[in-house]
């Protein structure tokens, strides 16, 4: 399979990158610089590697370096941002602080004779700038190919070594025509023939996961899930009656989900599955009491995830490998390498120090979710179970702010439903990337009848996304959020007031906590 290393300097658009590769049809996978070597990049024979940006210097000795003689190894190089002042460095030429820092929307003059640019549409292009530093000087074997008038250096390329670099951000949809510079990088200076399709992902994954487990047994930790539900039906065409699916029930899934789950997947359901469920919620009651601070909830969660499956493993007999449905924004969020860690999802940075398995697998671990719902779709399942409404792995407990009680589970659950019927009810729901109820720490007067209040209020959240990286907050009808207010206010105890979250993401999350 061709593929192409994005490999990660720390950047904050890194998945970016290896969206826009893949949208060409060729596969892309991130690896972090620290965990790298060289040889092993030769060893796994990628057409190309796209050097990202980062927050540092370079020529600070504390700051992310490479082997200089990649540029060397007859790989052909995209440098963007700081992987272009890195290959500058590298390569003999002088990076350094920028007299004219550039921010933002910026009007780039480009050398159209570049392989790079011969696409675009005007001598002229508008990028997305992001830089302090910049080349001064370009190393022996460069030339320029394009420029602004305060970054003599926006661009540069050795055509003869199949080395470029670009000051800007390519993969970011603010640089108009970046697109056709990165299918121009992977397609003419690579030489990719664009035939990756999910097909391919799913049928290579198949094959290499069967040769890597063997004969071994597996245990695959299954929610319910879109991505648990995905993983545990590719395993199932992997190694059959190896696998072993646990779903753990903790009391946080919504309304009726448990026994949703067991009727999809469990005996009566349509796949051969060795499924057993386990019914935990007054453990992680037991475990959160008192407990408010977000990723402590979400490790507290996440340990008792890991230790209840170390448990079933052991009354199943040896086990050799894990299976969870780790996704690429699980595994962004809980810190990429030197990345910086937004939060930790329970099957990522959750993880206990020490678990009882030889291994664990995360055959998703480098797909975004749209990309997961095709891998659903191409296995054979069902429409209603790939477009699933996703749900955290930490569950209700990402979604009360301060201590999880029973009774606030309760709330939420109550809430959570009614937000979701009427959405459905009102056709409102189809385009949603993810939308639900929760319940904030708030308490405040109301008045229900003749009766003073002090009761809680409720946070309906809906997004539009499609890679749940970023997210705008979605424009329900307001008969459709007055609908629901209504009914949780007048249905659900314990609530006397609704608000509806306008929040985008970034900066916020698309969780509460």
């Amino acid at each position: 399979m061709e593929k192409i290393l994005v490999l990660d300097f720390g950047g904050q658009y890194n998945q970016l990158i290896a969206r826009r590769v893949r949208e060409n049809n060729v596969y892309a996978e991130i690896r972090s610089y620290s965990d790298t070597t060289l040889s092993q990049i030769v060893e796994e024979g990628y057409k190309g590697i796209i050097f990202t940006g980062g927050p540092n210097s370079v020529y600070d000795p504390e700051s992310p370096h490479f082997d200089p003689e990649i540029m060397n190894a007859g790989i052909p190089i995209l440098g963007i941002c700081y992987g272009s002042q890195l290959m500058a460095y590298m390569g003999g030429g002088k990076v350094e602080t920028a007299p004219v820092s550039e921010y933002g929307h910026t009007d780039v003059e480009v050398d159209k004779t570049s392989i790079l640019f011969r696409f675009t549409e005007f001598d002229t292009t508008v990028c997305w700038m992001s830089h302090t530093d910049y080349i001064s000087q370009v190393p022996d074997g460069f030339r320029i190919t394009a420029w602004t008038p305060v970054c003599p250096v926006a661009a540069m390329e050795n055509a003869e070594k199949k080395l470029y670099a670009v000051q800007f951000h390519p993969e970011v949809a603010h640089t108009r025509e970046g697109q056709k510079m990165i299918r121009a990088f992977v397609v003419d200076v690579c030489g990719c023939s664009c035939d990756w399709q999910m097909g391919s992902f799913v049928e290579d994954s198949i094959k290499s996961l069967r040769e890597k487990i063997g004969d071994g047994k597996v245990l695959c930790a299954l929610s319910g899930g879109v991505d648990s539900s995905v993983a545990a039906v590719l395993l199932s065409k992997a190694v059959g009656k190896q696998l072993t699916c646990v779903f753990v029930d903790h009391g946080l899934l919504r309304k009726n989900e448990g026994d949703e789950v067991e009727a999809v997947f469990g005996s009566d359901g349509p796949y051969e599955l060795n499924f057993i469920r386990v019914n935990a919620a007054e453990r992680y009651y037991e475990k959160l009491k008192g407990v408010t601070e977000p990723e402590k909830k979400r490790k507290i969660i996440g340990e008792e995830f890991i230790r209840i499956f170390e448990e079933e493993a052991k009354k199943i007999g040896a086990v050799d490998y894990l299976v969870q449905g780790t996704i690429y924004p699980d595994v962004i969020e809980s810190g990429l390498g030197k990345s910086a860690v937004i939060k930790s999802h329970h099957n990522v940075g959750g993880l206990p120090d020490v678990v009882d398995f030889k291994e664990i697998i995360e055959p998703l671990r480098n797909l975004f979710k749209d990309e997961v719902r095709k891998a659903g779709l191409e296995l054979g399942m069902p429409e209603y179970l790939v477009y699933r409404q996703p749900f955290p792995g930490p569950g209700l407990g990402v979604r009360i702010v301060g201590e999880v009680t029973p009774d606030k589970v309760r709330i939420v659950q109550d809430a959570d439903l009614i937000f979701r019927e009427e959405l459905a009810r009102a056709g409102a729901d189809k385009q949603l990337g993810q939308f639900f109820a929760a319940l904030t720490n708030m308490r405040s007067v109301g008045v229900m009848g003749d009766f003073r209040t002090y009761d809680y209020a409720v946070a309906l959240r809906a997004v539009i996304t499609d890679d749940f990286m970023t997210a705008g907050c979605a424009q329900i009808p307001y008969e459709v959020l007055f609908k629901v207010t209504s009914r949780i206010i007048n249905e659900v105890k314990g609530v006397n007031r609704v608000v509806y979250d306008l929040t985008s993401k970034p900066p916020g999350t698309i969780e509460l906590e």
